[in-house]
């Protein structure tokens, strides 16, 4: 992608009060997410070694939020929070269950209720799988979990049709390895730029007379690391960063014997550096299809009325910490990578600007609403990242709640808070505290919990949890302090419909 097609933006397509467009010029909307995908395998983001230009270029020419996070970071939760605009507690998914059918405020539906033509394409990971959600339309790619529910997807029908005896799975690796191996079809079969051809047939053939939305969910980074040859080729002798790991993670340094799919382990540097040398060929191949979507947008002549965000539904741990996938509380699963590019800039915020403020998933409804001049029902948690940009951080919220229900192991069970300077976690099996300086910290290697000089910002941060889940009751909060949870609680009473477990 030319960096500078983000550059010759026409002003023209200037950003309007409220963030809506120009009267009776109603903004395309196009939603860029990827999956598993950490906030600093980014170009922008400072890191020197992945090649990322296309998201660079919408980073340089739009916003880009050094501090997004998914609250509840694995797959389904993050979506549900995508989809709802609303916290964990209240949009019902404290851990990975299933998205209910249908809640009361989605995304989708308030746009296609609005005049929005609404498509889905790639991964939306909702069961059933044909669940619209207020979509017109998805086009799918649900991978390996669609056998067990007697489906399949729109991706697997085409790749038979294209190569009748093809495995759709062909690199061997499992959905959640660590291990990397180039992908063996040929390059054009491949999930990623399947996703990436389809979005671009969407937008070459569109001729309703509505503006559209256009969700464009892509499976990788998330494993199997199987690029086509050529990115997992040039990442052979690039200088990938290793694995980091503080002395309070030498627990989880014995390699995880439970299943093949270990969730920790120090597997050697020679281990992680092929696991990153594929996840960061994943990445870079993502990055290119999304530069191609964007060249047709520009070649369409929609660039320059079309708001977009990009951001993914989580991170990957990739060996930090002696941990591997995700559902952690620390940064390498947390945090995310989160862009909003407005046709014409955000307001006065400026292009190129990076901004500090803790965000998080919930945030994307009321911004892309926002940005469609759509108001925000008054159940939506999150708050607009179009009004951040413009109103320079006044009365943002502190900080962002993040939770997990029990994943792995009993252990791995927490509640956390951070809002980009500091991390405070609750380990709610054992009651054990954390404490992170992140400004100083960025690695989380040095936990401060139990050193004496930081008892007064331990103290704050673990009344402001206290505030946090007392309104839960017990077990959360008993007696006015943190209570300790053994068991399980997925689902909370918000939760709009029957619990359910679903398969990884």
């Amino acid at each position: 992608m030319n960096r500078r097609t983000f550059l010759k933006m026409s002003s023209a397509a200037a950003a309007m009060p409220g963030g809506a467009a120009n009267a009776g010029a109603r903004p395309n909307l196009l939603l860029l997410m990827s999956d598993q995908h950490r906030g600093d395998a980014l170009g922008a983001d400072g890191n020197k070694a992945i090649v990322t230009p296309n998201l660079d270029a919408l980073a340089e020419g739009g916003v880009r939020f050094r501090n997004a996070f998914s609250s509840t970071p694995t797959c389904t939760p993050a979506r549900a929070a995508l989809l709802t605009g609303m916290s964990p507690w209240s949009h019902g998914m404290l851990g990975y269950g299933r998205v209910a059918e249908y809640y009361p405020v989605e995304l989708p539906r308030l746009l296609h209720e609005a005049g929005y033509y609404t498509l889905g394409i790639g991964k939306m990971h909702w069961t059933p799988q044909r669940t619209l959600h207020g979509f017109d339309r998805t086009i799918l790619d649900e991978s390996g979990r669609e056998e067990s529910e007697g489906f399949r997807s729109d991706y697997r029908s085409w790749l038979f049709s294209e190569m009748p005896l093809a495995n759709p799975e062909p690199s061997g690796i499992s959905w959640n390895g660590y291990q990397a191996k180039a992908f063996p079809l040929p390059e054009r079969l491949h999930p990623t730029a399947w996703i990436g051809e389809t979005a671009i047939r969407f937008l070459k053939s569109y001729q309703r007379p509505e503006p559209w939305f256009l969700k464009v969910s892509f499976e990788r980074p998330h494993s199997p690391y199987d690029p086509p040859a050529r990115w997992l080729n040039r990442y052979a002798d690039a200088e990938l960063p290793p694995a980091r790991a503080g002395k309070w993670a030498d627990k989880y340094r014995p390699i995880d014997r439970s299943s093949p799919d270990i969730w920790h382990g120090d597997i050697g540097a020679a281990g992680v550096r092929a696991a990153r040398q594929g996840y960061y060929g994943s990445v870079s191949f993502v990055d290119e299809q999304i530069g191609r979507i964007l060249e047709t947008l520009d070649s369409q002549g929609q660039l320059s009325n079309t708001a977009i965000v990009f951001l993914a539904d989580h991170g990957d741990m990739l060996g930090d910490e002696y941990l591997w996938r995700k559902g952690y509380a620390y940064q390498p699963a947390a945090r995310i990578p989160m862009i909003v590019h407005w046709p014409a800039g955000l307001g006065d915020a400026g292009k190129g600007r990076v901004i500090s403020n803790p965000v998080e998933i919930r945030d994307v409804l009321p911004t892309l609403l926002d940005a469609a001049g759509v108001e925000v029902p008054e159940a939506v948690e999150g708050r607009s990242l179009l009004g951040l940009a413009r109103g320079g951080g006044s009365g943002w919220r502190e900080w962002i709640d993040l939770e997990h229900d029990i994943v792995y192991n009993p252990d791995n069970h927490w509640n956390a808070l951070t809002d980009g300077v500091w991390k405070y976690v609750y380990l709610a099996n054992s009651g054990q505290e954390q404490l992170f300086h992140l400004a100083e910290d960025p690695y989380e290697l040095t936990d401060l919990a139990g050193e004496a000089g930081y008892a007064a910002e331990l103290s704050k941060w673990r009344g402001r949890m206290i505030a946090h889940l007392a309104p839960r009751g017990a077990p959360w909060v008993v007696n006015g302090r943190l209570g300790v949870r053994h068991t399980s609680q997925l689902y909370s009473p918000n939760y709009p419909g029957p619990a359910k477990q679903v398969r990884r």
